[in-house]
């Protein structure tokens, strides 16, 4: 899509670009999972990241040079995270794919929330809370286990004695190719993508809809802080992604 687009605010503009489109894909971010009661990272005062700084509990220096600090952080976030439910934003992108409506979902969450809320065709970019890893041996662990283990210990061992790391993607790591590779086919095959609940200003994720847009795909928006693609995107939405996607799933 060449030029600069004049974005509709109106969800029936949005459900009529998904109609018309033969490919819908969803980018999900921090933002999808607010309404479940999980903060997202940068808003001031309540966001993961108000009190904390990032590159010393979850990077993966951190976790290599002071384990105890580390897990002290994750610990935590793996139990805040383990009883939260999906909202009506996950379930009702599972309509969409229920209808043949999205072909699937890319997301920046850990949460695993997508999973729970039943999406089949599931990128999650930055890993999950699902389980832990040894770096050493390659042994792969529940997070239940994990979480148990955290009881007793401060850091949780692999049975080899090194230190177990989550699924997830720290700062200083890269992101998995394999699933950063399908995620840019999916938005170069994509007619529409969806972007929910993301500032898209992180990459490489931050690309993705740059891709889209360069196959003549269009992008909408759906999240309530600013974004780089706000001027490009067909459609712009800032209201509660939770209202928002419902009653896309209604207009349809």
């Amino acid at each position: 899509m060449d030029g600069e687009v004049v974005a509709s605010n109106d969800v029936a503009a949005l459900a009529e670009l998904v109609r018309r489109a033969g490919t819908v894909v969803a980018l999900t971010g921090a933002g999808i999972s607010v309404p479940s009661g999980i903060p997202d990272f940068r808003t001031p005062g309540t966001g993961i990241w108000a009190n904390v700084d990032p590159m010393e509990v979850a990077h993966i220096d951190a976790w290599r040079a002071y384990p105890e600090r580390f897990w002290r952080f994750y610990g935590q976030r793996f139990q805040t995270l383990g009883d939260k439910q999906p909202n009506g934003a996950h379930k009702a992108l599972v309509e969409l794919e229920t209808r043949g409506l999205l072909s699937g979902v890319i997301t920046q969450n850990i949460d695993m929330l997508h999973r729970r809320a039943g999406t089949r065709e599931l990128i999650e970019m930055h890993g999950s809370i699902a389980s832990c890893s040894c770096l050493s041996c390659g042994e792969r662990v529940d997070s239940w286990v994990v979480l148990a283990a955290l009881e007793d210990t401060t850091v949780p061992l692999c049975a080899c004695g090194q230190p177990l790391k989550p699924d997830v993607v720290l700062f200083g790591e890269y992101l998995p190719e394999a699933e950063l590779g399908l995620a840019m086919q999916m938005c170069a095959e994509a007619d529409l993508l969806l972007c929910i609940g993301s500032s898209l200003d992180v990459y490489p994720v931050g690309r993705l809809p740059g891709i889209t847009l360069r196959h003549g795909g269009d992008v909408a928006i759906i999240t309530q802080g600013t974004t780089p693609y706000d001027r490009r995107a067909a459609v712009r939405l800032g209201g509660d992604v939770e209202r928002e996607l419902t009653a896309l799933v209604a207009a349809l």
